[in-house]
């Protein structure tokens, strides 16, 4: 998705969890190991874009970490789900992310890529550990096995 606005755009981060595993992406553009995620379209909220992308980007389905005590959906009114955490982070010298940070889960680890050439990986705590992650992406990886592993 294009930017939606030329200094900052909400983003959506899902750090998806089967059973003690969580999947993480080598990102085309930046080279680096990150959680599924995107651009917040215009026309979606922080939930639905969760969702979106982790079907369009891996092809699962999957149900995002829900703290909800109070919960209702109405034609006028939707508690959404809470993201686990918030970031901002600058993209360029001229243009930010505001990023919601979900975890969430799989029924099934079988990942029907976007592209043929995207590089995916299941990580036990253990290859977490070996790979050269991102401090805040070891974390949110760590995190969402210990609160959605089995």
């Amino acid at each position: 998705m294009p930017h939606i606005h030329e200094q900052i755009d909400f983003t959506v981060e899902v750090f998806v969890v089967h059973k003690n595993t969580v999947l993480l992406r080598m990102h085309d553009k930046y080279g680096i190991w990150l959680s599924v995620g995107g651009h917040i379209e215009l026309d979606e909220d922080p939930n639905q874009a969760a969702l979106r992308e982790v079907k369009e980007e891996v092809g699962l389905d999957v149900e995002l970490y829900d703290t909800r005590e109070f919960k209702e959906d109405t034609e006028q009114f939707t508690e959404l789900v809470a993201p686990v955490s918030l970031n901002r982070h600058r993209i360029s010298e001229k243009h930010e992310h505001l990023g919601l940070i979900y975890f969430a889960k799989a029924e099934s680890n079988n990942v029907v890529p976007e592209k043929e050439k995207d590089e995916w990986r299941w990580c036990t705590k253990e290859d977490l550990e070996k790979m050269d992650l991102q401090k805040n992406v070891r974390f949110y990886a760590h995190r969402a096995l210990l609160m959605l592993g089995n």
